[in-house]
């Protein structure tokens, strides 16, 4: 049976479709009745033989065969608009990457660059998810991902570009408070701890085999809680670099042996695609610029 021709208004509806999450999202984009979008889906489908959307109540989400689609259907966009207006410019990078990476990554590092990346490619979307331990990149879940450990499966692409540095920090309040002189006494200093739940973390491996059963002076389930709580001299935390040292923390140990790798993980389908190249290439780029931050401290004595 000889196969149904592609029509691009497929195409273009395919597109909406993926962008929206949903049917009436993209007709509403297309100022066109939602059962036209619907056809035109399953159009597309037969004359491709695959499903390219899995219909939930939630919304449409893409199938594998959809999502390697995208990159192309792009592509024919662009070449459409170019077409249209006579321009050989080269397409603009447009579309939507979700990025997978850790909150403190997030907050502290990506999002105040962000702006560079939206001035670059202003077409293009960033969709940021923080909970990583939900996030699986082997189920597709994002397309890209900046992160400390590194994946054991999946079809991806691995690169190490940084270091993620750790310290014993203290706030100068509790260094000037305490007693018996400047130097460290892990068998007496108070220490901010993990909930067991987080046990599997360097930093709450090293702190647990620093108390040696002893209470600790509080313990939190996250990074920011952990800096406030060092910061209002609480006792003693080990905390990256990047974050410790903007809050005038002060580094009494920089040598901890929990110093991680940074890990660019890409879906290998996606490596070629202009979209994901170029976050790839923004996060490359502002982990390079903020090496020093990411995995040194400034000083590893206090100058009380």
């Amino acid at each position: 049976m000889e196969r149904q021709r592609l029509v691009w208004d497929d195409v273009s509806v395919f597109l909406a479709v993926a962008r929206s999450g949903s049917l009436s999202g993209a007709a509403a984009a297309l100022s066109i009745g939602l059962a036209t979008v619907s056809r035109r889906v399953q159009r597309l489908e037969a004359c491709l033989g695959d499903p390219l959307f899995l219909r939930h109540h939630t919304g449409y989400r893409l199938t594998e065969e959809g999502a390697a689609l995208v990159e192309r259907a792009e592509e024919m966009e662009a070449a459409a608009q170019a077409f249209g207006s006579g321009l050989p410019e080269e397409p603009e990078v447009s579309g939507t990457v979700r990025l997978a990476t850790a909150e403190n990554l997030a907050t502290a590092l990506i999002l105040p660059e962000l702006p560079r990346l939206r001035r670059a490619h202003p077409r293009l979307t960033l969709e940021i998810a923080t909970d990583i331990a939900t996030v699986n990149l082997h189920r597709r879940d994002a397309d890209i991902a900046l992160r400390m450990t590194r994946p054991d499966r999946g079809h991806v692409s691995v690169q190490r570009i940084g270091t993620l540095g750790y310290g014993l920090y203290s706030a100068r309040s509790y260094m000037e408070g305490r007693t018996g002189g400047s130097e460290v006494d892990l068998e007496r200093d108070e220490l901010i701890a993990w909930a067991e739940g987080y046990g599997h973390l360097p930093a709450a491996r090293w702190v647990e085999r620093a108390l040696r059963g002893r209470a600790p002076a509080v313990v939190t389930t996250s990074l920011a809680a952990q800096v406030t709580g060092c910061a209002s001299g609480l006792g003693l935390a080990v905390l990256p670099h990047f974050l410790a040292q903007p809050r005038d923390l002060v580094c009494v140990d920089a040598d901890l042996g929990i110093d991680q790798p940074i890990w660019l993980v890409t879906q290998t389908d996606l490596a070629s695609s202009r979209r994901v190249q170029a976050v790839a290439s923004f996060l490359r780029e502002i982990v390079s610029e903020h090496r020093g931050a990411l995995s040194e401290a400034r000083t590893s004595r206090t100058d009380a």
